[in-house]
């Protein structure tokens, strides 16, 4: 009994030990990163933790994992005293990553808080942070968010409870918050974790949940704002400890898309006391813009309820701290401020150029009190609010006297003058229209609004101050703006500049005035084209003539032979009907040439396309676009409305849309732009639309105003909204053929084609197939992936180009206008015309004749069509005999040869120098002269074959060697 009675004590003691030893002293905590060198992969990591200053234990002996396989102990480190009982801890290492990728860098020492209410077994549950850092040279360089506010603050039962981190990033990347679970290791969660506001916490003090906000009008919410990173529970119940964790994640845009890049991760616990202590109140200056170089001067307020409380007002961001110019806020340092209310922080700012960035500034405000009763004090309640302030770049500014006309070339010249923000931004874009739209953006809207009608036409750098607009096209008048554009990561644009206008040129070639699909069909359609004569030009025989051609897509591709559509230049008509055509499935463009007798004129017409309508399906609705490449403006100020047609079913003619009667829907393209969208629609019923755009070429030209408002009709379109109905599954044509190898001899080429075609779906399945998605396996087995088309598969062929073989296997899927994905077809494969011949007889004897013993080929025919061993020209049929015996197709030759006895006297293995050829000299493997006989060969060739299980054969057979 007496040992057992010295074992408990002992244990007890241990006990008691431990618990001490281990006793929480960690609050909070987050690790950061610094990049040393964009051109390197070095890291300053940083581990910031808070501390509870009545425990006796330290920061220390917790490992830091860098997520590339390494990690390191850290050593003891003392609280920095911030008051409130919290203290806190810098640690920063040094690290080098070993490469591109993304890293997962954590923080774990032993033991959190015992007694964390929404944490289960909470002393005995281990301290984890976690950031994550992706190197990536796409991305670029970068640095993970700064945390400004530290995590100090406590709150009092029944009232609302703010925490905001002061988060920025000091690369200009966006910043989003959320909350997470907090871990006990990488991918393990705290035990039975509970968010601070569920009922439990309520009950166990009696609280009704109803009514628990503080407002005592409803149940308590705990919510963290994705955008400003303000954290609110409104209101706590039970007193005690609670513990959170949220992440702060970064999103870098590349091209036009964001893309998550990092995150970093609080941990953090909330104290919570029983006290009656009023929260103070914030007022902020609502969000805004400036212009660079203007400046800010605002004042924020501070309230509390309890008249007699001290209010101290802070302010945290990243605008404190930028060079040149800071913001600057006074009083600072920052003291509590004694009443009357209310306490008053005045801010400062003078911005520059090099503040300018596409996210706006977060300024955090926060406001604390002091409250005291009697001789105690209670805890400091706060209040965070976020200012959101953007600074923009300034307008670029038109030099006097600009543009310069060149009448005679049709051209501009455009100058501006020297950017005022030169120094920070990228390029200057300029852009242009037809027709003015000279409307001004709101104050500091960037760029240029879609629904202006702009396009981009020249990317200049930033230093440019000058632009030649050559070869415009006459009779329509031509509008120009700038942008600038301020580098990523910052990023940014200016605002757009005054809007300045060239007159129309002189008319002396056709002008194109009308390209309206009349039918919509995929065999039988049809297309008016309409065009106005050179009116600047007096012809000289009376009367001009026209060609119209035609061509498939948007514009003219320069390697794309046109249709002509109207025979010779006898038509001196101004329009056609162009016939049979895919109106339904294909985009055509149109040129006319004009002639003055039998002479064409210098030019021909600019390209004008037919208008295109798109439908995205959504739940009971259908967005409608639509776009078309023409010399004048769909989008203008004087005829602004574009039509809509609708019926309601699958429309097989334009007569069932009832073109000639009021539109079922009008769309002012100058404010919502080439979208309308239909909605309340039901989900199981198709729809279809067709489209009648207006425009202009804003010329005052008679001739030109008689023909307008310009009026084009689109294609039919058929949808059905939320469509979630795959099309029918493609099968290939019976008419699709293998690789036809009878014909196949060995030429120059280096890349080869090989054709699809597949079945004409039936009428049913045809009208809700939008285009084909093609993939492709090199080999059989191996995965199908979709081969990345730059333009949409609509027919049923497709031509497979600039292969290195024939060898491959494909399948074909149908997608719908809603973007569903059919199933796969089954694969069909194309083969290689593989091929391997050795003669039997070689004479190496020194008379350039027949030295080597080769593979056939065609290496050594001349350009005259003669061999090394005749001065003659070989025939054709001998030429083509060669070429259809010689090796094609092969990738390895492993060539040994034998004499009568089974000995080797020569081995070859092709590769690098060494030709699938062979070209052996009659030498044995030491380099001496093989006496002449008979010998025999193995070869083992490896041919390019879509099947592996016939890659490898083995040929035999006997050589004679003739000196």
């Amino acid at each position: 009994m007496k040992y057992l009675k010295i074992s408990s004590w002992i244990v007890f003691f241990l006990m008691g030990f431990v618990n001490h030893s281990f006793a929480t002293h960690l609050r909070a905590g987050e690790i950061t990163v610094e990049r040393v060198s964009c051109n390197g992969l070095s890291f300053k990591i940083k581990i910031t933790a808070y501390t509870n200053t009545g425990s006796q234990v330290r920061f220390e002996d917790g490992t830091l994992n860098f997520g590339d396989g390494n990690s390191s102990q850290r050593p003891r480190i003392e609280n920095t005293d911030l008051g409130n009982g919290i203290g806190r801890v810098k640690d920063s290492v040094y690290h080098t990553f070993p490469g591109a990728g993304r890293y997962v860098i954590t923080y774990k020492e032993r033991n959190r808080n015992a007694g964390i209410l929404n944490i289960a077994n909470s002393v005995d549950t281990q301290f984890f942070l976690e950031t994550v850092i992706i190197i990536d040279p796409f991305i670029g360089c970068d640095n993970s968010p700064r945390l400004l506010v530290p995590p100090i603050d406590k709150g009092c039962t029944g009232g609302a409870w703010y925490h905001n981190p002061g988060a920025y990033d000091p690369d200009g990347d966006s910043l989003s918050y959320e909350f997470v679970v907090p871990k006990q290791n990488r991918n393990i969660n705290v035990g039975n974790y509970r968010d601070p506001n569920v009922k439990e916490f309520y009950d166990r003090i009696g609280l009704s949940y109803s009514t628990a906000n503080e407002k005592k009008d409803g149940p308590p919410t705990f919510n963290i704002d994705a955008i400003t990173g303000t954290i609110i529970w409104d209101a706590p119940g039970a007193p005690g400890e609670y513990n959170i964790a949220f992440r702060v994640i970064q999103w870098r845009k590349i091209g036009s898309t964001f893309r998550q890049i990092g995150y970093v991760t609080r941990d953090m616990q909330i104290i919570i006391e029983d006290c009656k202590n009023k929260r103070p109140e914030l007022f902020v200056p609502q969000d805004t813009c400036v212009v660079a170089g203007a400046s800010i001067n605002k004042l924020i307020f501070g309230f509390d309820d309890d008249l007699n409380d001290k209010l101290k007002l802070e302010a945290f961001s990243e605008v404190f701290s930028l060079n040149p110019s800071p913001a600057t806020f006074t009083p600072s340092p920052v003291v509590f401020q004694s009443p009357p209310h209310p306490a008053i922080l005045k801010f400062d700012w003078d911005t520059k150029c090099d503040h300018i960035k596409e996210q706006p500034y977060q300024v955090v405000f926060k406001v604390s009190d002091q409250s005291t009763v009697g001789n105690s004090t209670l805890p400091s309640l706060v209040q965070f609010k976020t200012w959101r302030i953007k600074v923009v770049g300034p307008k670029p500014v038109w030099k006097p006297l600009t543009p310069t006309i060149n009448a005679a070339s049709r051209s501009v010249t455009l100058d501006w003058e020297n950017y005022a923000c030169a120094a920070n931004a990228s390029t200057m874009e300029v852009w242009r229209r037809v027709d003015s739209n000279n409307g001004t953006p709101g104050p500091c809207v960037t760029g240029i609004p879609d629904s202006y009608g702009y396009t981009k036409i020249k990317t200049l750098p930033i230093a440019a101050t000058t632009y030649f607009d050559p070869a415009l096209e006459p009779g329509a008048k031509y509008c120009y703006r700038l942008v600038a554009i301020f580098p990523a990561p910052k990023g940014g644009k200016s605002i757009v500049s005054d809007e300045i206008c060239v007159p129309p040129f002189k008319a002396d070639r056709a002008i194109i005035t009308k390209v309206s699909i009349e039918k919509t069909d995929d065999k039988l359609g049809q297309i008016r084209v309409e065009w106005v004569p050179p009116f600047d030009l007096v012809p000289t025989t009376g009367s001009f003539t026209y060609k119209l051609l035609r061509y498939v897509g948007f514009t003219a591709n320069k390697n794309q032979q046109p249709v002509v559509v109207t025979p010779g230049v006898s038509n001196a008509d101004t329009f056609e009907t162009d016939e049979d055509l895919n109106t339904r499935d294909v985009i055509y463009n149109y040129r006319v040439v004009t002639f003055d007798g039998s002479t064409q004129l210098k030019d021909t017409s600019a390209v004008a396309s037919s208008v295109r309508l798109e439908i995205v399906p959504k739940f009971k609705e259908l967005e409608l676009r639509w776009i078309a490449n023409v010399p004048w403006s769909n989008n203008t100020t004087t005829y602004p409305l574009h039509d809509i047609y609708r019926y309601v079913g699958a429309a097989t003619s334009e007569s069932q849309l009832q073109l000639q009667q009021p539109p079922y829907a009008t769309v002012n393209v100058t404010q919502k732009g080439f979208v309308f969208n239909d909605t309340g629609l039901d989900n199981n019923q198709f729809y279809s639309y067709k489209v009648k755009a207006r425009g202009s070429y804003g010329s005052n030209n008679p001739t030109l105003k008689a023909k307008e408002p310009l009026e084009n009709f689109s294609q039919i379109k058929v949808a059905r909204p939320n469509d979630s109905i795959p099309p029918c599954k493609p099968s290939f044509s019976v008419d699709l053929k293998g690789t036809d190898c009878s014909v196949f001899t060995c030429g120059d080429s280096k890349t080869y084609t090989n054709k699809l075609i597949w079945n004409e779906p039936d009428q049913s399945c045809k009208l809700d197939i939008k285009n084909y998605n093609i993939y492709f396996a090199a080999r059989i087995g191996d995965e199908f992936k979709k081969l990345p088309l730059t333009e949409l598969v609509t027919g049923t062929e497709f031509e497979h180009k600039n292969l290195p073989s024939y060898a491959g296997c494909y399948k074909i899927s149908a997608v719908d206008f809603a973007g569903n994905e059919s199933k796969l077809s089954e694969s069909f494969c194309f083969d290689n015309c593989p091929y391997y011949e050795l003669p039997n007889v070689f004479t190496p004897n020194g008379d350039k004749c027949n030295e080597f013993f080769s593979a056939y080929s065609t290496r050594n025919i001349g350009e005259a069509g003669k061999n090394d061993c005749s001065e003659k020209a070989l025939t054709s049929d001998q030429i083509l005999d060669l070429q259809r015996r010689c090796a094609r197709f092969v990738t390895k030759v492993v060539f040994t040869v034998y004499n009568r006895w089974g000995g080797v006297v020569y081995s070859y293995e092709s590769g690098g120098e060494k030709t699938i050829y062979i070209d052996w000299n009659g030498k044995d493997n030491g380099g001496t002269d093989l006496s002449s006989g008979v010998y025999y060969y193995e070869a083992q060739v490896t041919f390019d074959v879509v099947d592996p299980a016939k890659r490898n054969n083995t040929f035999k057979g006997w050589l004679q060697l003739l000196r």
